[in-house]
């Protein structure tokens, strides 16, 4: 895919200054902002949602001000944080009462009608227990002997952080990285969507995962096991207890039942969210640190205007699919020649984005805030974070033989889920 750049020049209709701009992107005046943000902030559904936001706005920007007061923030146990544990405990013991309770009245009562009652418990009980996630079965998993490369690099950047590597790594087709602690061993997986992954550089990539190996070494209350569970134990009840819609005169009145458990459910989720959003949000910033430790401050911050890519990202992978359809280059020996070149055409679009439009998506960053995401600190925070202070060298570097290495244990993954992207489309 080429990029063909085709230069406008108009005047800003609000300030009058000359406006020079790229045909593919919003045209915007950097001297008054004028169009920097054509879009806005998406409506927010209700009052709750909107106030959710500004606590979140609110955390996120006590958490730069402390970080830029004291040059640095620690990962700690706060009230929030062990009444949050206190209540996902409370949480799984209601479950372990239900089996309990169930269990009990299928010895006492065997043979008996109440036996059904029992059995209806231990079903409850099991489909509310504490599940650990799994291994994705539908994306390419790596382990340590197919791809030695990747996971020295990971071990390395592990050691700096201050954690241990991890056991498998999972390549998919999202513009994004994640961590998580699978199986009841608590082994770990690290994910890397290659269309954020293809799109940086060599240190931009050790900032990445140096953020996502962050997360293990600072806590994240939030994505624990104990307290992850219970948001999954209670999201299963919300689902239960949800009324009937159109309901006969009978389902009115289990509706009604229901209610008073429903706000107690739902009460409990907003409470949860509530006390683990601080230190979720400071998690973040904890995690940006160790990115910039490990891949440097310049590395950690140009990850982070990668990451202002992603809807571009997005946009350009949607293009090749639409193009392979046309084409009917989806599936066969087509589909493999189209995919071969899938991630060159997507990495040159990216390197061709002009700093004019970064620039602009910053500040529309900015303007937006958390309307986007209330889990993460807006990004344009994230960059002050980590601006503050003397900027870090990298303790973990990448030559081209390296990072060679690793493309090249990456081969069949990057074929693979450039199939799968143009087979079955792009998934945000």
């Amino acid at each position: 895919m080429s990029a063909v750049v085709e230069e406008v020049v108009q005047p800003c209709p609000q300030c009058g200054a000359e406006v020079r701009g790229d045909r593919r992107f919003t045209a915007w005046c950097a001297g008054c902002d004028w169009n920097v943000d054509p879009a806005g902030p998406a409506q927010q559904p209700g009052r709750l949602e909107r106030a959710r936001r500004a606590l979140a706005r609110r955390y996120g920007e006590q958490l730069l001000a402390e970080a830029s007061a004291r040059g640095e923030l620690r990962a700690r146990r706060d009230a929030s944080s062990l009444l949050a544990g206190a209540i996902a405990l409370a949480v799984h013991g209601l479950t372990l009462a239900l089996a309990g309770g169930g269990l009990w009245f299928v010895v006492h009562f065997w043979g008996g009608p109440a036996v059904a009652l029992g059995a209806f418990l231990l079903l409850l009980a099991f489909s509310l227990r504490p599940r650990p996630p799994r291994l994705p079965e539908d994306v390419p998993l790596l382990r340590r002997d197919q791809a030695p490369e990747l996971f020295a690099l990971v071990d390395e950047i592990a050691r700096v952080v201050g954690t241990r590597g991890v056991d498998v790594i999972a390549v998919d087709g999202m513009v994004n990285a994640s961590v998580l602690t699978y199986g009841l061993r608590g082994r770990r997986l690290l994910t890397l969507g290659l269309p954020l992954w293809e799109g940086l550089t060599a240190q931009e990539r050790i900032a990445l995962l140096g953020h996502e190996l962050g997360h293990y070494a600072n806590g994240d209350t939030r994505h624990g096991l104990v307290v992850g569970t219970a948001y999954q134990s209670l999201t299963t009840w919300r689902y239960y207890l949800a009324p009937t819609p159109n309901p006969t005169p009978v389902q009115m009145v289990v509706n009604l039942a229901c209610m008073p458990p429903t706000w107690l459910v739902h009460g409990l989720l907003m409470l949860l969210d509530r006390l683990t959003m601080r230190a979720s949000q400071r998690a973040e910033y904890l995690a940006d640190r160790t990115a910039a430790r490990a891949g440097s401050t310049e590395a950690a911050v140009g990850l982070l205007d990668r990451l202002m890519l992603a809807d571009s990202a997005l946009t350009t992978l949607q293009r090749e699919v639409n193009d392979a359809a046309r084409s009917g280059a989806r599936t066969g020996s087509r589909a493999d020649d189209r995919a071969n070149g899938l991630w060159e055409r997507l990495t040159a679009y990216l390197e061709s984005v002009p700093e004019h439009e970064r620039e602009r998506l910053r500040r529309a960053g900015a303007l937006r805030g958390h309307s986007v995401d209330d889990t993460h600190p807006p990004t344009h925070l994230r960059r002050e974070c980590l601006l503050v202070g003397a900027p870090t060298p990298a303790a973990v570097t990448s030559d081209g033989d390296r990072a060679h290495a690793v493309t090249t244990e990456l081969t069949d993954a990057r074929r693979q889920v450039a199939r799968q992207i143009l087979r079955d489309g792009v998934r945000d």
